[in-house]
């Protein structure tokens, strides 16, 4: 394998997936002092770190060389969905007491009956088996971001508290695009609990245009008077 300085790409390929995928997922298979270095610095190299980077790094260089990025990422997208429009799913991620078979059977279940590809249950169903179901979220968006750094893009999030019809959809990438003044990758989630209006949330930056965040100010405000 040639050295990080060979490589002629932003990311750093220091452990390749398949090995790095045996190394973090396989139980019974720890990281080595060393290995762990090296895939710290694989996933920083991104922005793209913690524990939830290094399993997205690995996701994503096993995805690359099987020519599923974007299989994959649409997978990865509905799971979001699911997530953040599922409280029983949210619980369960973040479930302490259940067992490792009784999460991988659930995971299982639930990437079987969505129709996942094969590559993303195999990655869900290892998470599950390790236990780190909680940090799943933190997994897909930084598999998200690695995608977008590969196109050139700027990856943006934006939540609303319901669904937005595709003529939304499309208003509010074109408004990202013309502000941002290059390409970006927008990213749409649900969230009730904002009540009304979007977060948006661009690189680093985040601005807050819910309803919720509007009645927060109001409280304080009332409150200082």
């Amino acid at each position: 394998m040639p050295p990080p300085g060979r490589c002629g790409s932003a990311r750093l390929h220091v452990v390749r997936g398949v090995e790095f995928f045996r190394a973090i997922l396989v139980p019974g298979i720890g990281l080595a002092p060393a290995t762990e270095g090296k895939a710290q610095l694989a996933s920083e190299a991104t922005g793209v770190s913690g524990l939830a980077g290094r399993y997205a790094t690995a996701l994503f260089d096993l995805a690359d060389q099987q020519k599923e990025l974007d299989a994959v990422a649409a997978d990865l997208r509905r799971l979001a969905g699911m997530i953040a429009e599922s409280a029983d799913l949210q619980r369960l991620i973040r479930s302490p007491v259940l067992s490792r078979e009784a999460l991988g059977a659930a995971m299982k279940a639930l990437t079987e009956r969505a129709e996942f590809t094969a590559m993303t249950g195999n990655f869900i169903g290892l998470v599950a088996r390790n236990r780190r179901l909680f940090a799943l979220p933190g997994m897909i968006t930084g598999y998200l971001q690695l995608l977008a750094e590969r196109r050139g893009e700027i990856r943006a999030e934006v939540t609303a508290a319901q669904e937005m019809s595709p003529e939304q959809v499309r208003a509010i990438d074109d408004q990202l695009k013309r502000a941002v003044g290059s390409k970006v990758a927008v990213e749409i989630r649900v969230d009730p609990a904002i009540i009304g209006g979007l977060v948006v949330k661009v690189g680093s930056r985040m601005v807050d245009f819910s309803l919720r965040s509007k009645l927060q100010r109001l409280q304080l405000a009332m409150r200082g008077n």
